[in-house]
């Protein structure tokens, strides 16, 4: 009777010890497999109008400590492209596509054709989908895969009133007084702001920062756009920010540029036998006391602008933390195009970085901000496509602290949050076809793997046109062709074009192909 009795409890305490381990175990394998299946949230900045340089951790000497802290505890690249012009490379960000493909290259004026947007690639993943900012379009984002779009549909505004004159103030400078805004999807135009404290990369942030407290019950993952218009011109930015600055630049041009191009190469940006592109700025001793006096406050409102950009990225980082969704973030910050040598001549009635008064940064400083880099914004050269990037994800980055000289395109992103989402690029969309992803993924660069792309990168804008494949780059302004070696000639300063006729020939007909393919270039 003992030895059944014995061997009865045995079996119990095996039978509870079984359900027990197993019980623990499959636990313990939902919850490897719930931290297998964690989707990233992921936000995307973009700035506007910034050049190369222009931040700290790319040699800049404007103070960006929360981008820089980004770049040091991340990723930056040396080599990642954008069109040279605002809403193409914003619609190619968007799509995936070249400009052609959307119908983006020529005209903003109509919806994004042949293509879904990254707000809708994250959609079908289950992702909330959140807009703030620029878009440069007519199409307003919550028709395209948003669940919240806050901001400028249209192109350059004023920054502290972008409507009409409010009481007790002067007349706000604008190319046109009804750009469109939108609150919540909600179109106004023009959008007079009540608040007097009204900045727009403040208030891009401010949405941002409601709509993620809005969702933070959600157990859904995120994707922000922010997509802000500083530092395009007007150059306009709050009195402090400019106090910071002011008298810093009454250096120059060309010591600026030089100090820029020191610490690039003594943080390793840019390896020591990298060359400087001949200048191509006046020559400061020739300008009078009060034209370096004008210089320098100019410079110091641009600087300003980008200072207040990295101040509310600081904010967004903060709120993140707040809501223990940091780690498992990944970010991204580039640039839409390179510095911008355009003006706008508009009469204003106030001092320069007010409301009142319209000013443009000007070629002689988007020389400097585009170091080492040759030509500005609307260039198919490497000052007008190229953009800094800043990858930051402290869960799933491999590598911390490193630069990459993988050459990449805004073409990419699509492939790239396809791949990191499990979201399916479609072959239809709406019933219709859609064009296919154009990009590569680089997710495993994130993941200190390598990539190979095997296809050329093109560009085709206004005057400007260019192929790169492999080291060599075939680029044109206004019609003529120049071929560099960027392996040897990183700055395009040397056109081998003469020397080796039949690599020329062989880009132009690559480009040829890819212009007739993708349509609306005119060869």
């Amino acid at each position: 009777m003992g030895n059944y009795y014995n061997i009865e409890m045995m079996i119990k305490l095996f039978n509870i010890t079984f359900v027990l381990l197993l019980t623990f175990g499959c636990k313990t394998q939902v919850k490897k497999e719930q931290l297998k299946v964690e989707k990233p949230n992921v936000i995307l900045i973009l700035a506007d109008d910034m050049g190369w340089s222009d931040l700290g951790c790319y040699g800049s000497e404007v103070e960006t400590p929360n981008l820089d802290k980004m770049a040091f505890e991340g990723m930056r690249f040396t080599q990642v492209y954008n069109t040279a012009k605002c809403f193409p490379s914003r619609a190619c960000l968007l799509t995936g596509l070249y400009s052609q493909q959307t119908g983006y290259n020529k005209n903003f004026k109509q919806p994004i054709n042949n293509a879904i947007t990254l707000g809708e690639l994250f959609q079908s993943e289950g992702y909330t989908t959140m807009w703030s900012g620029k878009h440069h379009s007519t199409e307003n984002p919550i028709t395209r895969g948003f669940d919240h779009y806050s901001g400028l549909l249209d192109g350059a505004c004023n920054y502290f009133n972008p409507g009409m004159q409010r009481e007790g103030e002067g007349q706000p400078v604008q190319k046109r007084n009804n750009r469109t805004w939108c609150i919540e999807g909600e179109e106004f135009k023009p959008y007079t702001p009540e608040s007097k404290d009204f900045y727009t990369t403040d208030v891009f942030t401010d949405y941002a920062l409601g709509w993620l407290d809005q969702h933070k019950e959600e157990k859904k993952p995120f994707f922000l756009y922010m997509a802000y218009n500083a530092p395009h011109d007007p150059l306009m930015a709050w009195p402090e920010d400019i106090a910071k600055y002011r008298g810093k630049y009454r250096e120059g041009y060309e010591v600026i540029r030089q100090k820029r191009f020191a610490k690039q190469k003594e943080m390793g940006l840019l390896s020591e036998n990298y060359p400087l592109s001949e200048s191509m700025h006046k020559k400061w001793e020739e300008l009078t006391e009060e034209e370096k006096d004008e210089e320098d406050l100019v410079m110091a409102v641009y600087a300003a602008m980008i200072d207040r950009l990295d101040q509310n990225i600081g904010r967004l980082q903060s709120k993140l933390k707040a809501l223990k969704v940091a780690e498992n973030t990944l970010i991204i910050f580039v640039s839409d195009n390179g510095a911008s040598s355009e003006v706008v001549n508009i009469n204003g009635s106030g001092e320069i970085g007010s409301m009142t008064e319209w000013t443009s940064l000007k070629k002689d400083w988007a020389n400097v901000a585009n170091t080492p880099l040759r030509y500005y914004k609307n260039y198919s050269y490497e000052g007008g496509i190229k953009t800094p990037m800043i990858a930051y994800w402290p869960k799933g980055l491999k590598n911390k602290n490193t630069i990459s000289d993988t050459p990449l395109h805004f073409i990419d992103f699509m492939s790239t949050f396809s791949e990191l989402s499990g979201a399916t690029y479609p072959t239809q969309f709406r019933e219709q076809e859609i064009t296919p992803m154009q990009g590569i993924s680089f997710l495993p660069l994130l993941k200190g793997e390598e990539i190979n792309r095997n296809q050329p990168l093109f560009w085709e804008w206004a005057k400007g046109r260019a192929i790169r494949d492999g080291d060599w780059k075939l680029v044109a302004f206004q019609g003529k062709w120049a071929l560099f070696n960027l392996k040897t000639d990183p700055v395009e300063q040397t056109d081998l074009s003469e020397t080796n006729p039949d690599k020329l020939n062989e880009l132009k007909a690559k480009f040829d192909v890819w212009a007739k393919e993708v349509g609306n270039v005119d060869i």
